[in-house]
């Protein structure tokens, strides 16, 4: 029997994996990447609370975490590509030297 303890602990683990990538990465899209996967383990916790106490705010603020991934998502690859235009590398070194 799959429990809440296991979505809690699937949860926790995707988080880990996501503020690994955060911290370690140097490439913007590999960032957001990773902070994808931590939404998604929000989502994946949020869902998991919420059919184990019986209330849908839980679900229902899950969605709502997806409405604003999607729209990072959306803002995020918009900018991505303007930077990758102007400097020709998304590595975040070359993007911290600031150009007059």
């Amino acid at each position: 029997m799959i429990g809440l303890s296991h979505y809690m602990i699937l949860s926790g683990l995707l988080f880990s994996i996501g503020l690994i990538g955060v911290l370690r990465r140097k490439n913007l899209l590999m960032l957001f990447f990773a902070t994808e996967i931590m939404l998604n383990a929000a989502n994946i916790a949020f869902a998991a609370a919420s059919h184990y106490y019986g209330d849908l705010s839980g679900q229902m603020f899950a969605f709502f975490v997806i409405a604003v991934a999607a729209s990072e998502v959306a803002v995020g690859l918009g900018l991505l590509i303007v930077l990758y235009k102007k400097n020709g590398s998304l590595d975040l070194d070359n993007l911290t030297v600031m150009k007059g």
